[in-house]
């Protein structure tokens, strides 16, 4: 089962910026990567993904803010936040979409506030 590490979650004023990396235990060559989000009270969404090739599909509402990448040498992917704001506040979480069983990192919080 693959372990995937988070980081760079934190607090942010709106219109700030952030960019959370998440690395795994194992090649991510041939798996879809991608960003989750969960905020209080809410349903978990899809952010971002990026495919082996990297073509990559975005939540409509970050849309020309954020933008993944993906390492395949360093088995890292990475959500850069932009233009942040309050609506953004949610728990992120990395996902790997290995058959059979997808891997998901621990999450990491994001709170954008004045």
């Amino acid at each position: 089962q693959v372990h995937l590490e988070e980081s760079g979650g934190g607090l942010v004023q709106p219109g700030e910026s952030l960019i959370l990396a998440c690395v795994a235990s194992r090649s991510i060559v041939g798996v879809v990567m991608a960003w989750y989000r969960q905020a209080p009270g809410k349903q978990r969404e899809l952010v971002a993904e990026i495919s082996r090739g990297g073509i990559t599909n975005y939540l409509g509402s970050v849309e020309g803010r954020f933008t993944i990448n993906r390492d395949n040498a360093y088995r890292k992917v990475s959500l850069e936040m932009n233009n942040l704001t309050p609506e953004d506040t949610a728990f992120y979480y990395c996902n790997a979409r290995f058959q059979p069983d997808d891997g998901w990192g621990q999450g990491i919080q994001v709170t954008v506030s004045e």
